[in-house]
């Protein structure tokens, strides 16, 4: 009838029900994540992939083609960069402008980028290291064809 007795097997009866008793776990199901293969894309084919609608995000980077979804917040709908999702940004990247008139037509040819001087091409090869270290290599950006 002791109090500090009572008090022990509460406290007792509680640590066998913590230990001994199962809780309920939440799980996150596993899902894999959509596959992206590695091909040739073309100025045109990059187009669909702006980021729209939760749509992946590719950009062309010096004949590179990088998926950059991990990045929406940067190159997503809205975002600084938007105008480079979809698009071949090399020019842009390389003078550091986000301008629209940056963007090559994507009906044309690939901007061969022979114009840009060479702290022009430092940048644009900083840019490329840093998307070459964070984002995955979706594929190899190419010319249209007719």
């Amino acid at each position: 009838d002791n109090p500090i007795n009572w008090a022990l097997a509460v406290i007792l009866t509680y640590m066998l029900h913590y230990f001994t008793v199962p809780r309920k776990t939440f799980s996150i199901p596993a899902k894999h994540p959509e596959v992206l293969v590695f091909k040739n894309y073309t100025p045109l084919d990059l187009l669909p992939f702006n980021g729209e609608n939760g749509a992946r995000i590719l950009m062309g980077v010096n004949g590179s083609v990088y998926d950059v979804s991990a990045g929406r917040n940067f190159y997503g709908p809205g975002s600084p960069y938007a105008n480079f999702a979809g698009h071949d940004a090399s020019r842009g990247l390389a003078k550091n402008s986000f301008d629209a008139d940056m963007m090559a037509d994507p009906k044309g040819a690939i901007d061969k980028l022979e114009d840009l001087e060479a702290d022009e091409w430092e940048s644009l090869r900083e840019w490329e290291n840093l998307f070459s270290g964070k984002y995955i290599l979706a594929g190899k950006l190419v010319e249209n064809t007719n």
